[in-house]
């Protein structure tokens, strides 16, 4: 079983490397990514301590076997889109998946993809899951959960696919969810902490400022479908596995509401209370050579 820290994966002198945040330093327990401590591989002794300003941090995890992102758990943001809030007594969570490209770490960019004129933000808390899980009850759901991060499921609200696309529902639902996919569209960390640190994962405020300005502030405990909730349903869909991600869906304030949308230069920083705050700088571009 490994210790209630704050985990991250790193690079450090040309490797990748993972380990714990001690004070002003990182102590460096393994190779790679967080993998093999999510599943419960225990990590190595203490191999040695680097200073924390010494490493760049990476991803926690670098390719997650799957993510999986819930689509209109606050009412907040159900509300501020147009919609009525949700019934609680017949919701069910919507789930959509995202590619593993799109997971990106602390203080790394994301591009202004020329397929979209209207790139978007939205502040989340992530579940790392820590146990194989298929078809669990609500109840045992936590045992599953290795920690938590904050996460951004930035989204594209608009696709120049340069052809047009039919206006029938299904039309407008598949733009919506490609728009989730882009290459850099889920930053993840600066860690995870693990699930012990955080003992009631639906009292947790999370935030999301751009360029310092606050665009979003709610907190777990307004979410429709809580985190064991949200396990135990996407495990009766498919089995979780250690190292598979849950990202828990958006508190109101995301840019669709007001046409303000993302531009080069400018910088998100999004942060869930214990969870730490990743910041994530948008950049124009680049054509590749």
């Amino acid at each position: 079983m490994t210790p209630n820290m704050k985990w991250l994966t790193f690079e450090h002198a040309g490797k990748i490397r993972h380990g714990y945040l001690a004070g002003d330093d990182v102590v460096v327990t393994g190779d790679g990514d967080l993998a093999d401590v999510v599943a419960g591989i225990a990590p190595r002794e203490e191999v040695t301590r680097v200073p924390a300003d010494n490493v760049r941090i990476l991803a926690p995890l670098l390719r997650p076997g799957k993510i999986a992102a819930v689509a209109a758990n606050y009412q907040s943001h159900v509300v501020e889109g147009g919609g009525k809030e949700r019934d609680k007594t017949t919701a069910t969570p919507r789930l959509f998946l995202k590619p593993d490209t799109s997971i990106i770490g602390h203080e790394a960019t994301v591009e202004l993809d020329p397929i979209t004129s209207a790139l978007d933000w939205e502040v989340e808390l992530a579940i790392v899951i820590g146990r194989t899980a298929r078809r669990i009850c609500e109840g045992d759901a936590l045992d599953h959960v290795f920690g938590y991060a904050t996460s951004n499921d930035i989204s594209a609200r608009s696709l120049e696919l340069g052809e047009e696309r039919d206006a029938a529902a299904a039309g407008k639902f598949f733009t919506w969810l490609e728009g989730k996919w882009l290459d850099g569209s889920a930053p993840l960390g600066p860690y995870v902490v693990s699930k012990d640190e955080i003992p009631d994962p639906q009292n947790l405020p999370l935030t999301l400022r751009v360029n310092d300005e606050l665009r979003q502030s709610g907190n777990t405990s307004e979410m429709i479908h809580s985190v064991a909730e949200l396990i135990a349903f996407a495990s009766r869909l498919m089995t979780l596995n250690p190292g598979d991600l849950i990202l828990t869906g958006t508190p109101a304030g995301v840019g669709a509401t007001t046409g303000e949308f993302l531009d080069p230069g400018d910088v998100m920083v999004a942060e869930v209370e214990g969870l730490g705050a990743l910041r994530t700088p948008v950049v124009a571009h680049q054509t590749s050579h």
